[in-house]
């Protein structure tokens, strides 16, 4: 009687696929109250982030930035407030997509949850970071450096901007990788093996996805976003070790 009402209690707890579907819904729409929570928060600060945080690596590369479309200030504004506003919810994005796979992880897995959220935003944060203090300084005094005396650099803003939030963005999302060993490693997928096995061609992939996700930057950027890309995907092989799905 005890293991047929335990087998009865986990097959009660399993969900069906519509329930799955409504599941990542909510998830879905709580990650999305976040950012507006955050769009909100940084709109209040807009002046700050802007002035004080974000045109301070073009002060720093003597750049000169001028803005050359109608309202192009205001969706700049607009622009900053949306993906500055998801860099604040990153603790709430996080915890909503561990929220949505607990489910299908056992009791002991669960207890992690805090530490993983925590990693998985300073992981993300460490990346934005490094982004703002050694990639976008010396890719931006790259740029600057070239001209001559009858060509001024003037650079658009929206330009400037879109360099400087791609950067970051892309950084911060590169490097969640040591994570997603992790999981691909606690459900069986990914192996120190494998890894070790397709380093060169990680390493290949990986100068591919830093050209692609420093788009309209110079090769320094680049470089400079492949360096740590590495050495996170060496990080990553220890960390498949360690929490590598041992087999039955």
């Amino acid at each position: 009687m005890g293991e047929e009402s335990k087998k009865l209690g986990n097959s009660s707890n399993e969900m069906g696929f519509l329930e799955h579907l409504e599941e990542l819904r909510w998830r879905v729409m709580y990650a999305l109250l976040g950012i507006v929570v955050g769009m909100i928060v940084a709109w209040f600060f807009k002046d700050f982030i802007v002035e004080t945080i974000l045109l301070r690596p073009a002060a720093v590369a003597n750049m000169n930035l001028q803005n050359l479309r109608p309202f192009g200030q205001l969706f700049l504004f607009l622009q900053v407030a949306a993906i500055v506003g998801f860099i604040l919810s990153t603790p709430n994005f996080f915890y909503q997509v561990w929220k949505f796979i607990a489910p299908a992880l056992h009791s002991h897995e669960k207890k992690y949850a805090t530490a993983i959220v925590t990693f998985s935003t300073v992981c993300f944060l460490g990346g934005v970071v490094f982004a703002y203090f050694v990639m976008l300084p010396l890719t931006l005094k790259f740029a600057a450096s070239f001209g001559t005396e009858q060509i001024e650099n003037n650079f658009a803003i929206t330009e400037y901007f879109s360099i400087i939030l791609s950067v970051m963005l892309a950084a911060g999302l590169v490097f969640e990788l040591p994570m997603l060993s992790f999981f691909l490693s606690k459900i069986g997928i990914l192996t120190p093996k494998i890894m070790r096995k397709f380093r060169r061609h990680s390493i290949v992939t990986i100068l591919v996805l830093a050209a692609f996700l420093t788009p309209g930057t110079d090769p320094v950027a680049q470089v400079l976003l492949a360096v740590p890309l590495v050495l996170l995907y060496e990080i990553s092989i220890i960390v498949s070790k360690i929490f590598s799905k041992k087999s039955d």
